[in-house]
């Protein structure tokens, strides 16, 4: 299948343009490197650096690689910033959706995969999170994500679009040969912080939270390896032959992993140690957040390869070995 992978540069994105060559699929890439890495686009794949808004150009790229599925990855995902800038999020997570998807509609493209998040469930009653839970984002970008998946069930039933909507929860790792990773600028993610911090690249890192009614008082997350993210998006590809066809998926491994056993983790693959301090909770942080991804392992036929914290930490150690300074300079 021919496969626009809006986003591809960026971090997800990159890691499923690699898995879509690997599952025999051609992938062609859009993005407009604001957050991406064009050194992350294997130099074989077509690409384009277009924004989405222009959607002449978006439209011309469907019709000239005979696009059949677009992967959609474009979002701006810094939930902090999208509290203090809304209007940034609103116009790239939902305007300029909103012009790829008219693009889609005026060329003919009616499957659709969209990377949503599990920040659209808010702060849940109970845990794990299931599919069915009631949806309450408590910050813009989650609120951004949910209108999405409220538009495309619009047009699934206006326009026989077809879809699979991914609530991811920590997209964590790295690429098993050390060849693509994470390289956001800035960072925020955990276990690039705990590797900086602990090669000296950043200052301490900070724990947020000791209090919380946890094991360890830390805050429990639910890391899910980026390449099995990416099989989860290429496995559902035949369901999305039937017009119409909707579905909503949680993506994680379903074991929870706390903020200081991250931190060991990090130590032990590394053998370094994690400088870091202790402060106060932040706003809004739920104590725990993890999935249960039966609907997706029992309808996809999907289970993750990284179901423990070490493996996954390990692949992204090699990455930061390999290239200590990102998609710059190579170690």
């Amino acid at each position: 299948m021919n496969v626009l992978v809006v986003g591809g540069a960026g971090y997800i994105g990159s890691h499923c343009v690699r898995q879509l060559i690997a599952a025999g699929h051609t992938p062609v890439v859009l993005d407009n490197l604001v957050f991406g890495h064009r050194e992350a686009v294997h130099p074989d794949v077509p690409f384009y650096s277009v924004n989405l808004g222009n959607e002449s150009e978006v439209g011309k790229i469907l019709r000239k690689e005979k696009i059949e599925l677009v992967m959609h990855f474009a979002a701006y995902a810094y939930v902090g910033e999208s509290v203090t800038d809304p209007l940034k999020y609103y116009f790239n997570n939902v305007a300029a959706t909103l012009h790829l998807l008219r693009c889609m509609m005026g060329s003919g493209v009616k499957k659709f995969v969209f990377s949503s998040t599990c920040a659209t469930y808010g702060i849940p009653d109970k845990m794990p999170l299931v599919e069915g839970m009631p949806q309450a984002p408590i910050n813009p970008y989650g609120q951004t994500k949910l209108d999405i998946e409220n538009a495309l069930k619009a047009f699934a039933h206006a326009y026989g679009l077809s879809f699979a909507a991914f609530r991811y929860f920590n997209a964590a790792g790295a690429a098993e040969d050390g060849s693509i990773g994470e390289a956001h600028d800035p960072e925020s993610h955990l276990i690039p912080l705990a590797i900086d911090a602990a090669t000296g690249k950043r200052p301490p890192l900070q724990v947020f939270g000791t209090d919380y009614p946890t094991p360890d008082g830390t805050c429990l997350r639910d890391y899910v390896h980026v390449d099995d993210l990416s099989r989860a998006h290429i496995a559902v590809f035949e369901k999305l032959e039937t017009p119409g066809a909707q579905y909503f998926y949680n993506l994680g491994t379903g074991t929870p992993t706390s903020v200081l056993e991250v931190i060991n983790a990090v130590e032990k693959v590394t053998g370094l140690k994690v400088p870091h301090s202790f402060a106060p909770r932040r706003a809004g942080d739920p104590p725990a957040l993890y999935a249960d991804s039966t609907k997706a392992k029992t309808e996809l036929g999907w289970a993750p390869q990284y179901m423990t914290i070490e493996p996954i930490v390990a692949t992204a150690w090699a990455w930061h070995q390999a290239h200590p300074d990102g998609f710059g300079k190579k170690g």
